[in-house]
């Protein structure tokens, strides 16, 4: 038996000289830690790598245009003109078109799976929207050529034109192809994630919870909103984060249904363009230097909002549950 010396220092923790030193039963905790360490420093460079090479690919554009890249409206390939302002306008509003529809449905869905739904059928409803999240991003573009496209066209757009008319938002020619086409096919996208991570948050809220706020008389829909909702929310909040990253991001069923048109229109009724769509789009057909590395300055745009958005998120979280005193425990 080999002897250990060992070392004062903090209870628990082994010196490497000391798990040197081990028997060899014990090497597989000091590799297994070892690897854990590996596998945690491999994320942080895989990130600094692809920023670098964002960064080397979009050099040249980036010392051409500067910051005005982000403010510019024109994307002119033939004069070596380009600007990102309609790509990020486009990105950002159909992202938000895509949450103000999916959450609220999202989370009606959830809370009446957890809180009022028979158990009979919680789970294959359950099992329904994970199949939903399971389709591929091209498929309900098809879906939404074929069918989305041409009811919107016909019977919601001139209904909401008739009855919202007055708003900017819901003036102007009706083309079909249009952002807020691209807002609902997202929703449709997102809203499997936001309703399968709230669905476990509050299924995770305890019982003792709902049973105090029944026990001082409320309603069950009193219980929901006043003691079960507010314990998950930071919970809640993590949910729709995971919603907003996966709409930021889509590609192909945008490129099939908002239109890809450089500009940036008031009414929701026109198409728009948003900048995973335009890397799509482009990057394949670009034969010049300049336009190749706006494309890559394009890629390091999205990747800085949607770096910025989802850190001014989890600010949000981070506030909330401070805010709420010992937190939540379904947090995420």
């Amino acid at each position: 038996m080999t002897t250990v010396a060992t070392q004062p220092g903090p209870p628990g923790r082994l010196s490497s000289r000391v798990l040197l030193s081990l028997e060899p039963q014990y090497y597989g905790d000091w590799i297994f830690r070892i690897g854990l360490t590996v596998a945690a420093a491999v994320i942080p460079i895989l990130l600094g790598l692809l920023v670098y090479q964002l960064y080397t690919g979009a050099e040249l554009a980036i010392a051409r245009f500067g910051v005005g890249f982000m403010t510019s409206s024109t994307w002119d390939p033939v004069a070596e003109k380009f600007g990102a302002a309609p790509l990020i306008f486009g990105t950002l509003l159909s992202a938000v078109l895509a949450l103000v529809i999916a959450v609220p449905l999202s989370l009606g869905v959830a809370v009446y799976l957890t809180e009022f739904a028979p158990k009979i059928v919680r789970q294959p409803v359950a099992f329904l929207i994970g199949l939903l999240a399971a389709i591929p991003s091209v498929v309900y573009g098809l879906w939404g050529i074929f069918v989305l496209i041409p009811l919107l066209r016909t019977t919601v757009f001139p209904v909401l034109r008739k009855t919202l008319g007055f708003l900017p938002f819901f003036q102007g020619p009706i083309y079909g192809p249009s952002m807020l086409a691209a807002g609902i096919i997202l929703a449709i996208m997102v809203m499997p994630y936001i309703m399968s991570v709230a669905r476990e948050v509050l299924a995770a809220v305890p019982s003792s919870q709902r049973e105090a706020a029944l026990a001082l008389g409320a309603t069950r829909w009193e219980a929901v909103t006043s003691a079960v909702l507010p314990y998950a929310r930071s919970g809640i909040i993590g949910a729709v984060i995971l919603g907003l990253g996966r709409a930021l991001g889509e590609t192909m069923a945008v490129t099939m249904v908002i239109g890809n048109r450089h500009e940036i229109a008031a009414s929701l009724f026109a198409p728009g363009y948003t900048m995973a769509a335009a890397i799509a789009n482009e990057f394949s057909e670009a034969v010049g230097d300049l336009h190749l590395s706006a494309l890559a300055y394009v890629a390091l745009t999205l990747f800085l909002v949607t770096v910025v958005v989802n850190a001014g998120a989890r600010l949000l979280i981070w506030r909330v549950v401070r805010g709420s005193g010992a937190g939540s425990g379904a947090s995420l």
